[in-house]
């Protein structure tokens, strides 16, 4: 059986505010460089045989933090990137909700953005799913592989490789910081969840996850 370990970067400033990052590289704060020590002092538990980070500085930043522990080095993979928001990049979600209100009631409800380039979630869910079935082949028969990425992204590709539809995958909320899901993998049985949003207690609200 593999293991997969799908995790979310620490905070950052614009997790803080509010604020759209999509693909843009905005760095993890002091406090999201602190959860991502103490996340990867639990996942060197899982004794990964190898560790893959989307290559925006906040994943590889905090998959860093697991390297250190383990030894490891990264492979970056720029499928894992968020989603790409287009021209809500940068903004507040309340001004996106001011500016934009058609496309804001799409995204809350699930459903595609239309206009402002923002990625669709078809697109999104198979290249992340591409990218964590590429991962998953790095771990020896048994083994575990770590996947360091962002909200949307490891939601909706977790959702893809589980063949979820979008109705089932909302059920789930959005991945805290630093938070993951465990998948795993037979022959049998193929891909299931073994658990999500796992991670150090939050002792704050979830910041969407863009």
């Amino acid at each position: 059986m593999t293991r997969l370990i799908v995790w979310r970067h620490g905070n950052t400033d614009w997790n803080a505010g509010a604020r759209v990052q999509g693909q843009t590289d905005v760095p993890l704060n002091d406090l999201g460089r602190r959860q991502a020590v103490d996340a990867a002092e639990l996942l060197v538990r899982t004794r990964p045989a190898a560790i893959v980070a989307s290559d925006l500085s906040r994943a590889a930043d905090t998959a860093a933090a697991l390297a250190a522990l383990t030894g490891l080095t990264i492979s970056t993979d720029e499928r894992l990137r968020e989603r790409h928001f287009g021209e809500w990049q940068g903004l507040t979600m309340a001004e996106v909700a001011a500016g934009r209100p058609e496309e804001h009631a799409r995204w809350t409800a699930g459903e595609d953005v239309i206009g402002g380039g923002v990625e669709t979630l078809e697109d999104l869910g198979k290249r992340v799913s591409d990218a964590l079935q590429d991962a998953a082949r790095l771990a020896p028969p048994g083994g575990t592989v770590v996947v360091a990425t962002h909200g949307a992204a490891a939601r909706q590709g977790v959702g893809h490789l589980l063949g979820w539809g979008r109705g089932q995958l909302r059920t789930l909320r959005a991945l805290q910081n630093c938070h993951w899901v465990e998948l795993t993998h037979d022959s049998a049985r193929g891909w299931q969840m073994a658990a999500y949003n796992v991670g150090v207690l939050a002792e704050r609200p979830v910041p969407p996850p863009v």
